[in-house]
């Protein structure tokens, strides 16, 4: 039952983000995992379009902040304001106090305000002044940051671009979804044809049954295998942590039940790999004078680590349901 209700609610985002099926997969499979997403990519492709889609068809309350320099951490968490007579306060909540929270160009703010957004991602609480709350359940935040052009930006440091569990592109659209994008927009917005498919509530009991999805020893020694050629390969500076393997995890678990399965087989790792690791590795200046890219290293990891055995022909049967 949950299963096909997360598979309609990629089909509702499809209706308006024309031809990124794989994208839709994993930010959905990133939510169910109970992980942040940072969407790097060229202004104009449906990055925003993407996170309201969502919002609408998961029924999330949604609220967006475009980063600039002058962004103010209490712009992002609140604050507390005094009453007139001095003797009170009240607090006024930030923009992150919603289940989906898109920071729209994050690398334009100061790194002060992006430190107090990474801070609510990482313990799902806000604090104000000593005072600490609840950020609303479920909860996720849609980074956004433009790869192009360096003027006004603020790039995230290594420790806090491993906040997020995952970082995608979208990418401009092929020819066929280009026309399908113009002729949807001729008279109606298409945000108004989505539907909303679930509740808050199921959003949360998905994200527990994920939880509960089965991973086999030779899986976990899997995971840790190709983790530590990050770290050993000599081309490599910065290899993926131990907060990057709890991620795979986590989203291979998720890309298991987006798949139907209550259990874990190694493509669902080697699908999810790069989209986990590439942001957690930084390559040493040899690799980077002889034109290796990370996306090569990683390709290299992953013929160098041979998968678990897969014993059943019915494990072999995998759809992830992109297509």
């Amino acid at each position: 039952m949950y299963h096909a209700k997360a598979i309609q609610i990629m089909d509702e985002v499809n209706k308006v983000v024309i031809g990124k099926r794989v994208t839709i997969g994993k930010v959905l499979t990133a939510i169910l995992a109970k992980g942040h997403i940072l969407l790097e990519d060229y202004p104009g492709v449906g990055k925003t379009t993407l996170a309201l889609a969502f919002s609408r068809a998961m029924a999330l309350d949604y609220h967006r902040l475009q980063f600039t320099p002058d962004v103010l951490p209490t712009d992002v968490v609140g604050f507390h304001m005094l009453s007139r007579d001095g003797e009170s306060s009240q607090y006024k909540p930030g923009a992150i106090m919603c289940n989906l929270f898109l920071a729209d160009e994050i690398n334009r703010t100061s790194s002060k305000t992006q430190s107090a957004l990474l801070e609510v991602m990482e313990e799902g609480k806000v604090t104000v002044d000593s005072v600490t709350r609840d950020v609303p359940r479920p909860f996720v935040v849609i980074a956004t940051q433009n790869p192009i052009g360096s003027v006004g930006t603020q790039m995230l440091p290594e420790s806090q671009l491993d906040r997020f569990m995952v970082r995608l592109n979208m990418g401009y659209p092929d020819m066929k979804s280009e026309i399908g994008i113009l002729k949807g927009r001729q008279n109606t917005n298409p945000l108004d044809r989505v539907e909303q498919v679930v509740e808050k509530d199921d959003i949360s009991l998905m994200q527990s049954m994920v939880e509960q999805v089965f991973i086999h020893d030779s899986i976990y020694e899997y995971i840790t295998l190709l983790v530590q050629q990050t770290r050993e390969n000599p081309l490599i500076e910065l290899g993926v942590s131990p907060r990057g393997s709890l991620a795979m995890m986590n989203m291979v678990k998720a890309t298991a039940f987006l798949s139907g399965r209550d259990y874990v087989i190694p493509n669902d790792v080697q699908y999810i790999f790069k989209d986990v690791t590439a942001h957690r590795i930084i390559l040493k200046p040899k690799a980077r004078v002889n034109n290796v890219t990370v996306d090569n290293l990683l390709d290299d990891i992953l013929r160098i680590v041979r998968p678990p055995r897969i014993i059943s022909k019915k494990e072999q049967s995998v759809n992830y349901n992109i297509k």
